[in-house]
């Protein structure tokens, strides 16, 4: 079927009334030629008369036999398709999407249409996968044999769709992807959107979902394991996490990846509450790190390599020993650094002592500076920083940016930037011919630790994210007289570079108004209130059973239990350790999380005494609490997360609470919770401590970090 020779040249034009006066004319003239109609009711939509198309075609078929209607619906068909996909190749996307869409009225079924249907809409910026839905695409797709299928438009369109996170996605993937013949084009086109989705835009789950798709046609590739995994966990769907770290597990062949296989597990049980579990794990596993490890980096598979500087991150949790997690740290991250210097063929920075500058170039690395931990933390670095002698760049890796992003961080910084790529992010430190790079990250972010491993900047200092790295192209790590013991330079690959205070500092925190009160818990008004505030994570079993025996031995006593809520487990595991200690559970509540951090902190003041965590602390929970005026019981250990309460209080002016030993914490717990005019002291000491005590003034806290940098580069250029 073509167009009249003389509408033609109309069309070409785009003049659309010409062609409908000529079609008008000619159907005149020949009335019983069917095909006059089909054009002309095209006429009539591409000058968006839609009721007269519709009517003409109507028209038209009603004259016609069953057999009549059945060829002229295939012409009316042809005539549309043709039509449609001419101004889609013109870009005149809105007349093909509404030749298309009354396509689909005359035959719903046809799935290359509704294709372009769905390619259309996203040109024009009004697709929603509800669409997949209403138009019935899944069914139909599956229903329609591959060989009528066009497999290069539905690949583009899959291409498209998978940018658009939803169930109705997922179902289209799985229902396109026994059409596509070829895995390895299928799994590229999926993947690829994959990584974007899950990592750029935090979508996690549904970057599972996707995956778990690929495994379907390749259950036994590891690797799309390992990713499942990874998405699983990041989506906070623990119990998926589990299935897929055990098939990892069952998976591996060699040594590394049985051992990744472990860290997996490890990582899952911690998070998920299931700390029992972990009990017999700990050695093992610390004994396969050391085996992979005297095998060295040859050995190691490539998607292990790409994660050894986290791989030790689970035993901070385990135990209290430095001098073992820090042995294996360090060792763990100069094989990390090793293979990124390897695969990114950087040679090592030739370091240039330069002058000392009118301006020394401080640049910040963090995914977190926003409504986070470490944003609430060290916004107050650039609120006092010296402008006079300082410039600032910040290097945001992939993270979602807020209001705390901008008003305290972009606003305050002379450079800011947001990369996805390290090597992105050490070439544009190397072209800022940024002085000293600052970690924030420590190895909570593998973009992070790649970039620092890169060594673009000729100082380079972690700080406040977590422990130091071990990364060998990273100088110093920022402590105190108190965070480290003295000797703890034995154990670190930097040099630990201890302030004249404490390592951090903040003017305080934002609250709001609270949502908790007693009577919405069921708890008398005369009861003492003990709270616990952390991940599941850091609820080790030991520090969980000294808690029951606190709260025993005072009575009309409760414990409410924060963040445990996401996991039955962690309940179980309280409930449980309770029962054994003859502490009723009708004494402990589970508290939900609430909407912001300002809330949260107002809802601290419910307690009388928090308990910190061991053998690894509270950090800014720590400090919420001490600026709330709460008195706290913490145990000191000898790693840094193990006394990082312990500097706060000491720079907070409060000594009572701090415990050395099991022994001390139940005594300062018990103490706490029956001493009403003891509780009240520690209330002054903290509220008067805000106008005098060093963890409470950033200010000076700037200048000491900032004496810092200016004493590192001088060293540097000596």
């Amino acid at each position: 079927m073509i167009w009249h020779p003389q509408a033609y040249q109309s069309l070409i034009n785009g003049d659309y009334s010409l062609v409908q006066q000529f079609y008008e004319q000619l159907i005149e003239a020949e009335p019983e030629n069917a095909s006059h109609y089909w054009y002309l009711g095209l006429a009539y939509l591409l000058t968006r008369q839609e009721p007269e198309a519709q009517a003409t075609w109507l028209l038209a078929m009603s004259q016609g036999e069953e057999q009549e209607q059945q060829e002229w619906t295939s012409q009316l068909i042809e005539i549309l398709d043709s039509e449609a996909q001419r101004q889609q190749e013109q870009e005149n996307y809105q007349l093909s999407w509404l030749i298309r869409a009354h396509l689909r009225e005359i035959v719903p079924t046809l799935i290359n249409n509704l294709l372009n249907l769905i390619h259309l809409e996203i040109c024009l910026n009004c697709y929603s996968p509800k669409h997949l839905e209403d138009w019935d695409v899944v069914e139909i797709l599956q229903s329609t044999p591959t060989e009528t299928l066009n497999t290069d438009l539905l690949l583009q369109v899959l291409s498209e769709v998978l940018e658009f996170p939803a169930l109705l996605t997922v179902a289209f993937v799985k229902a396109s992807q026994h059409h596509i013949r070829k895995f390895d084009i299928f799994f590229t086109t999926v993947n690829q959107v994959v990584l974007k989705i899950a990592y750029d835009r935090l979508q996690a789950a549904y970057a599972a979902d996707l995956t778990e798709i690929c495994l379907e046609a390749q259950p036994d590739n590891i690797y799309l394991v390992d990713q499942l995994f990874w998405f699983n966990f990041m989506a906070k769907r623990y119990p998926q996490a589990r299935k897929a770290a055990e098939k990892f597990y069952q998976q591996a062949e060699s040594l590394s990846l049985k051992v990744f296989g472990q860290y997996k597990l490890l990582q899952i049980l911690l998070h998920s509450g299931a700390w029992l579990e972990t009990q017999s794990m700990t050695k093992d596993y610390i004994a396969s790190l050391q085996q992979m490890l005297k095998a060295g980096l040859e050995s190691i598979d490539s998607v292990v390599k790409a994660a050894l500087q986290g791989m030790a991150m689970p035993l901070y949790y385990l135990q209290d020993n430095p001098r073992e997690n820090r042995a294996l740290q360090n060792q763990l991250s100069r094989l990390f650094q090793d293979n990124v210097q390897n695969l990114q063929g950087m040679p090592n920075r030739i370091e240039v002592k330069r002058l000392q500058p009118h301006r020394l170039k401080i640049g910040y690395i963090a995914h977190t500076l926003r409504r986070h931990s470490v944003g609430w933390l060290s916004r107050w670095l650039l609120h006092y920083r010296n402008r006079d002698s300082f410039e600032v760049a910040l290097y945001l890796v992939n993270q979602p940016e807020d209001e705390l992003t901008e008003a305290w961080f972009r606003q305050k910084a002379d450079l800011t930037y947001n990369f996805s790529n390290e090597r992105a992010i050490a070439l544009q430190i190397e072209k800022d011919e940024i002085d000293i790079l600052v970690d924030l990250d420590s190895i909570t972010n593998v973009i992070t630790c790649q970039v620092m491993a890169l060594k673009p900047a000729p100082l380079q200092v972690t700080w406040l994210g977590l422990d130091g790295s071990g990364v060998p192209a990273i100088d110093y790590y920022i402590a105190d007289d108190y965070v480290l013991p003295q000797e703890a330079q034995d154990y670190y690959h930097e040099k630990i570079w201890r302030l004249p205070h404490c390592y951090l500092a903040v003017d305080g925190f934002e609250s709001g108004v609270p949502t908790l009160r007693r009577e919405h818990l069921n708890i008398p008004s005369e009861a003492i209130i003990y709270l616990s505030v952390q991940t599941g994570l850091k609820r080790h079993p030991d520090t969980i059973r000294l808690q029951m025996k606190v709260l025993k031995e005072v009575p009309n006593s409760y414990l409410l239990v924060k963040g445990a809520g996401q996991t039955e487990k962690i309940e179980q595991l309280f409930l449980s350790i309770a029962s054994e200690e003859g502490v009723s559970p009708n004494r402990i509540r589970f508290l939900s999380t609430v909407a912001s951090e300002e809330i949260h902190r107002a809802n601290l003041t419910i307690a009388d005494v928090v308990l910190d965590t061991f053998p690894y602390n509270g950090a800014t929970t720590t400090l919420e609490v001490l600026w709330m005026g709460i008195p706290l019981v913490t145990r000191v250990g000898q790693q840094f997360a193990a006394r990082n309460s312990y500097t706060f209080m000491i720079h907070a002016g409060l000594t009572e609470g701090i415990a050395w030993t099991d022994e001390e914490y139940i005594q300062w717990g018990i103490k706490l919770g029956t001493d009403e005019r003891l509780r009240q002291q520690i209330a002054w000491k903290l509220k008067n401590g805000r106008k005098t005590a060093p963890l409470w003034n950033a200010q000076q806290f700037t200048r000491d970090m900032e004496n810092a940098y200016q004493q590192m580069w001088a060293k540097f250029n000596t």
